[in-house]
């Protein structure tokens, strides 16, 4: 048990969920996504009047993640509207430092502006959009949020890409690792949970926080990603 009472950081044991309990949350999870994909908003959030596709237990999540790790840099893969690049920038501005390099394929002139935020246009594969966002790495710490292109091959090369930049005690998130069947949307294929496999097959620099998965329901089961040590040289 850990307890770090001046920052509310809390860490305990959790008490062993029955296999009810985990045929009720999967069950729960799938209707909820289901619902998504049928048109009704139980994804579709907003922040400032700017849309994030997002589970709000998740945004909880990356709050209390920034705030202990305090990156100087995020990384995120998969801009779509601007709105989760907002929500981090908002809460980077509470901690009082960090930027985001957010990086998509399209310009959009509906995107949110704000001072901590870069948009990068291009491919988050492109090795001209790599090495832009290595240019704006330094000694502090980065967060790497993967969310483009969820096909297991793209993922797989985001995570070779983007994972020696992370630093020990700092993230590398793997978003929407629930598809293809973990536990819902069966029918995608291979995709983000299938590159985690792979990826932690090859890389024991890398360990799951299962503590990021307590509130039960979460997009990114298995997805978040805490590095143990530093990588290894090339």
């Amino acid at each position: 048990m850990t307890l770090e009472i001046g920052s509310y950081f809390v860490e305990r044991r959790q008490p062993p969920l029955s296999d009810i309990d985990r045929e009720i949350i999967q069950k729960f999870h799938d209707l909820y996504y289901r619902r998504w994909l049928a048109g009704a908003d139980t994804l579709n959030l907003s922040w400032f009047g700017y849309h994030v596709v997002k589970c709000p237990l998740d945004l909880w999540i990356y709050q209390e993640l920034l705030v202990r790790t305090k990156p100087d840099l995020i990384v995120e893969t998969g801009t779509f509207r601007g709105g989760s690049a907002l929500y981090l920038a908002s809460v980077l501005d509470q901690i009082g430092k960090g930027a985001i390099a957010s990086i998509g394929i399209e310009q959009k002139a509906d995107r949110p502006s704000h001072p901590r935020v870069t948009y990068l246009t291009g491919s988050s594969t492109d090795p001209a959009v790599v090495a832009e966002v290595k240019r704006r790495t330094g000694s502090g710490g980065v967060m790497i949020v993967v969310d483009s292109d969820h096909h297991v091959e793209h993922v797989c090369e985001e995570l070779l890409a983007y994972c020696p930049l992370v630093k020990p005690g700092d993230y590398l998130i793997v978003e929407d690792t629930n598809v293809n069947g973990h536990p819902t949307f069966a029918t995608f294929g291979p995709g983000p949970m299938e590159a985690v496999e792979r990826f932690l097959a090859q890389d024991n620099a890398f360990e799951i926080d299962v503590r990021c998965a307590r509130f039960l329901m979460t997009l990114n089961p298995k997805g978040y990603l805490r590095r143990l040590k530093p990588h290894a040289p090339l």
